[in-house]
């Protein structure tokens, strides 16, 4: 139980620093989306754990941390709040979509790899 809440802190502090990042490069004009979902993989993928539930959890979180990140850099004109671009996040362009995913892939393999 203490790895599983090491790794998801972890795999936390990692999307936190990959959304600054994130924010980081945006200002600087490089687009690294796939950034926080990432760096969240490969944070909660530090610590060893058994079973697919830090896995399956950190794909959920990644996916998350990329979709506020991208709010970040373009929320939607009709409404510019959270819980609408979540809502209707199925709504990006594909391309966005694929890199968020793409995010959620890593927050998903990296862990499921590292497992006891």
């Amino acid at each position: 139980m203490a790895r599983r809440v090491l790794a998801l802190t972890l795999g936390a502090l990692g999307g936190l620093l990959g959304y600054l990042g994130f924010v980081l490069l945006l200002e600087r004009g490089f687009y690294a989306l796939v950034l926080p979902g990432g760096l969240l993989g490969l944070s909660a993928g530090i610590v060893k754990t058994r079973g697919m539930f830090v896995a399956c959890l950190s794909t959920i979180m990644a996916i998350v941390a990329g979709l506020i990140a991208e709010h970040r850099f373009a929320p939607f004109t009709a409404d510019a709040s959270l819980l609408y671009f979540l809502l209707h996040a199925a709504s990006l362009r594909p391309m966005t979509l694929a890199v968020v995913g793409l995010g959620g892939l890593i927050g998903f393999w990296v862990p499921f790899r590292r497992r006891l």
